[in-house]
């Protein structure tokens, strides 16, 4: 087991108020590390006891299959530890949004084994914990935004507040694949 550093639980000035529902849903106010590393294998050991027929289910008509949920996952931390990694580094170029309809659409999930989709994950999510493991202490509080539609800069977030992003976001899909996939009560959304 890794002793994971301890990253303080960023303040709502920190990021986006529209991140806050991923927020709520983070257990920890300091082990986010820890909490990501055991999200991982509950996340999987969830997906692997599921009937392979599911994996492809649709809940409703244009919406993702949870193998397509699994793969934006993945993308989506691969941005986030990208970000954070600029923002940590003081890059202050300015960085433009992502469209995840677009990269679900052409990243195929479908056509993949559950095998390889994890496997992935699992590279994913280890690089993002190192990254944050050994990122120097001063770096949390650095910032960065995005470039919006009218060329400003918005959703400002600290490099910390990122990391949180991160898990909150993984734990946001995975209440909705409780919820929407699997007719799951309320009370057993998150891992």
């Amino acid at each position: 087991m890794t002793n994971y550093r301890l990253i303080l639980r960023p303040d709502k000035s920190e990021y986006p108020s529209y991140s806050q529902a991923y927020f709520d849903l983070i257990k920890t106010d300091t082990d986010i590390l820890q909490e990501l590393d055991d999200n991982f294998f509950k996340l999987k050991k969830l997906i692997y006891s599921l009937p392979a027929d599911r994996l492809l289910y649709r809940y409703a008509e244009n919406k993702w299959t949870i193998k397509e949920v699994l793969v934006h996952n993945i993308d989506d931390e691969r941005i986030f530890s990208y970000r954070a990694l600029r923002y940590a580094r003081n890059d202050n170029t300015p960085l433009h949004g992502f469209e995840e309809k677009d990269y679900t659409r052409y990243a195929y999930a479908n056509e993949r084994s559950l095998e390889s989709i994890f496997g992935e994950y699992e590279t994913v999510r280890n690089a993002t914990l190192t990254l944050f493991q050994n990122l120097p202490e001063d770096s949390f509080m650095r910032s960065g935004g995005m470039i919006d539609a009218g060329g400003r800069i918005s959703n400002m977030r600290t490099v910390r507040a990122l990391v949180y992003h991160i898990a909150g976001h993984e734990l946001n899909h995975v209440k909705i694949i409780k919820e929407r996939y699997l007719n799951m009560p309320i009370e057993r959304y998150v891992l």
